[in-house]
């Protein structure tokens, strides 16, 4: 009978630590509840001991979310392992996941502590999270490059302790696969009472083989994968999730396991991600980039109208991947537009519903037709940050290649509304300088991106922009979405503003 591996998802902490991930209290929810959708079996919402928001986040979820174990992040210290706990502890399901590194260059230059005294950190703290948590994890930070018997001894002593699950990861994604399987097989032999705990993995993608090694750890006995999705994190990221699962998936041949994972819920997540953080995925990206199941050459376009099998080993429907299809137009009905998000996939409240309609019509009005990746970029538009502090009243711009480029923006404030003009090098440019005028900020445009989200001649742009606001040292991330290049841009850099304010 197959094994089922464990998904744990960490998104929410090392994915959100990631330059340019960072996300306020309501995406950190609206992401754990499609972790949710998704049926992740762990969770990781954050580090507690981080920050008063952190902390408050993690709370949140761990009161919304009741079909995943919920997890917090703690160094091996009472008072982060307190804090884990204070927020979690209302959780349906609760973990503490507690580390300490165990590598020669961590204990000496890091750590500054000997051997024998992280073995002394290990027991205790292990132990002060079991009398809080049944379900402890502990984690040999950089255990990769730790000599091998010293981390068998600091495993034993975890155990000893109380720790359910032991996680080796490579911190800094140094391994290569045959060499992390025979790590993990070795600790495995070696390791008294290691047969009555859950091994795991977290494994960065620094030498671009996180999953490659990820999967070889489960062929050597790896009972637990932790990944993000879209592989986000740290330096050069973690492994992605949704490779991870969609080769466990497609090759049960050889790996003969299973994982809990819906993975027609894969797409949507990626799309949240890529939305929320506004860090796009690359086209060639496995399962879920936009040429993924894309067939260019003849030749596999011949192959695939013969038989799909031909050329693709799934199918994009596995991975909830939209059909394109056109389904809706300007006569549409609020029912037949309900109708066509449930089949997506989408179960909205009544007011982001209410939001996404009005958007919908909007958006009729200026497309003849309207695709499923229309409806998916307009639910992306509605914001998940709470009320809106400014909203687009209307902007006229003029430009051209022999004139300086000016804006006159209007914007409401509730029942205020305020309008001004500026001047600059290009309409876009003008107009962010007309908003700035009008929120009295000093706005740092950090980085700005603008893509299709369909084909054609009307299809939807979307733009995202960076911000740092008034010399503060965090990014806030804005989108906006319209047939109008200008439109799509002002309304992303009011997006990110509302963000600040919200933060």
């Amino acid at each position: 009978m197959s094994r089922t591996i464990k998904i744990f998802d960490t998104t929410l902490r090392d994915g959100e630590q990631s330059p340019g991930c960072s996300m306020n209290l309501n995406e950190k929810i609206e992401v754990a509840k499609q972790l949710e959708a998704l049926h992740v079996d762990i969770i990781e919402a954050g580090f507690a001991i981080a920050s008063p928001g952190d902390a408050a986040a993690i709370a949140a979820i761990a009161d919304t979310v009741k079909g995943s174990t919920i997890c917090s992040l703690a160094r091996s210290s009472e008072q982060d392992i307190d804090a884990a706990w204070n927020a979690i502890r209302h959780a349906e399901s609760a973990r503490i996941h507690t580390f300490i590194a165990t590598s020669p260059v961590h204990m000496q230059y890091k750590l500054k502590m000997t051997p024998d005294q992280v073995i002394e950190s290990v027991a205790h703290h292990v132990a002060y999270a079991k009398k809080y948590c049944s379900d402890v994890e502990f984690s040999a930070e950089d255990s990769t490059r730790s000599d091998l018997d010293f981390l068998c001894r600091v495993f034993e002593t975890a155990i000893k302790a109380g720790a359910t699950t032991l996680n080796i990861p490579d911190t800094v994604g140094y391994m290569v696969p045959d060499e992390y399987a025979a790590r993990v097989r070795y600790i495995r032999e070696h390791t008294p009472g290691i047969e009555d705990v859950v091994l795991s993995c977290h494994v960065h993608n620094d030498l671009g083989m996180a999953v490659a090694i990820s999967l070889a750890g489960v062929q050597a006995g790896i009972d637990q994968i932790e990944c993000t999705i879209n592989g986000i994190g740290e330096r050069a990221g973690n492994a992605s999730m949704e490779e991870c699962v969609m080769a466990i998936n497609t090759r049960k041949d050889v790996f003969g396991i299973d994982c809990n994972i819906d993975t027609k819920q894969i797409y949507r997540a990626s799309r949240m991600i890529q939305t929320i953080t506004g860090v796009s995925v690359a086209p060639t990206k496995p399962i879920v980039g936009a040429n993924a199941f894309a067939h260019e050459s003849g030749i596999h376009q011949h192959g695939v109208l013969a038989n799909k099998q031909t050329y693709e080993i799934m199918t994009p429907e596995s991975v909830g991947i939209p059909k394109n299809a056109i389904v809706l137009g300007k006569h549409s009905g609020r029912h037949a537009f309900e109708d066509r998000l449930r089949e997506l996939g989408y179960s909205l409240d009544k007011e982001k519903l209410d939001k996404t309609f009005e958007k919908f019509k909007v958006l009729a009005d200026k497309k003849k037709v309207i695709k499923d990746r229309d409806l998916e970029a307009l639910v992306g538009a509605v914001p998940v940050s709470g009320m809106e502090r400014y909203t687009l009243d209307r902007f006229v711009i003029n430009a051209g290649n022999s004139i300086t480029s000016t804006a006159v923006i209007r914007v409401k404030k509730g029942d205020e509304v305020f309008e001004r003009v500026a001047a600059s090098d290009g309409p876009i440019n003008a107009a962010f300088r007309a908003i700035n005028k009008i929120v009295d900020k000093e706005i740092e445009l950090e980085d700005y991106s603008l893509n299709s989200v369909t084909d054609g001649e009307d299809a939807q742009a979307e733009a995202i922009v960076k911000l740092k606001i008034d010399g503060g040292s965090d990014v806030v991330t804005g989108r906006g979405v319209s047939v109008d290049v200008i439109e799509a841009s002002i309304k992303a850099y009011i997006n990110g503003i509302n963000k600040y304010f919200i933060d």
